[in-house]
């Protein structure tokens, strides 16, 4: 996926607890982004009502809800925020083959929200992978599961910033990958284990980034933001 400007290769994480703080982030960040992601403990407060908040100022909504269930029931899910207007939703990979393929078919209907499957959280590291029965490292468990999407219909990717390059020469230059696990330099880690700058993981090739609290957490939201902004921008012409 090829963007046209920085504003398009930037979601903000909404990682707050209900719709006011939200919409104070968003009125702090005082029009720098475009994009904002809203993650489960968002929407399970404020649901699709705060999406199409979002879009009626003008936003566009990444719906990060990571869905896994039978595919029956992610399909209904995948139908039932198309109608809120969020034009990126994410689902587990690892809820296999036909559960993905249940969530494409439903999301081939005018004005669904395009799919992203998330492959291996950036919180994870090998060990956190061995604990749950993978001995995989987690590049090979991203690449594998990014297969099994590609095969089921799903046309874009969230991974970590360290498996951007091989999934890029994997997927090819068409497919999406959206990246979280962003830290400018300098700034605290946090809860990630898989992170890179936001230059490092454009040059990469991400096709998008996920920046949550060196942006939300800044004492000046607006410059945290156009700071990556810039950044992404450098990057890009390199």
């Amino acid at each position: 996926m090829t963007s046209s400007t920085p504003k398009d290769r930037l979601a903000v994480a909404l990682d707050v607890p209900d719709a006011h703080q939200a919409l104070d982030l968003v009125s702090r960040l005082e029009g720098t982004c475009q994009w904002f992601k809203v993650g489960m403990e968002l929407y399970y407060d404020a649901g699709n009502a705060f999406v199409e908040t979002l879009r009626k100022q003008g936003f566009q909504v990444f719906l990060d809800l990571k869905l896994y269930d039978i595919p029956n029931t992610v399909a209904g899910a995948v139908r039932s925020v198309t109608t809120a207007g969020a034009s990126l939703l994410t689902v587990h990979a690892s809820g296999g083959p036909a559960m993905m393929a249940a969530a494409a078919e439903a999301a081939c209907v005018p004005g669904s929200p395009r799919l992203l499957a998330v492959t291996v959280l950036t919180s994870m590291d090998a060990a956190q992978l061995s604990a749950t029965g993978i001995s995989s490292s987690p590049a090979d468990q991203v690449l594998r599961l990014a297969r099994l999407a590609q095969a089921s219909g799903i046309d874009g990717m969230v991974c970590s910033p360290e498996e951007v390059a091989s999934l890029r020469a994997e997927t090819g230059p068409d497919t999406m990958l959206v990246i979280p696990g962003i830290r400018p330099t300098g700034s605290e880690v946090g809860d990630q284990k898989r992170i890179a700058t936001p230059a490092e993981t454009i040059a990469r090739g991400a096709s998008m980034l996920v920046v949550g609290r060196p942006i939300t957490r800044a004492p000046d939201p607006a410059a945290a933001a156009q700071a990556i902004l810039n950044e992404i921008a450098q990057a890009s012409k390199s």
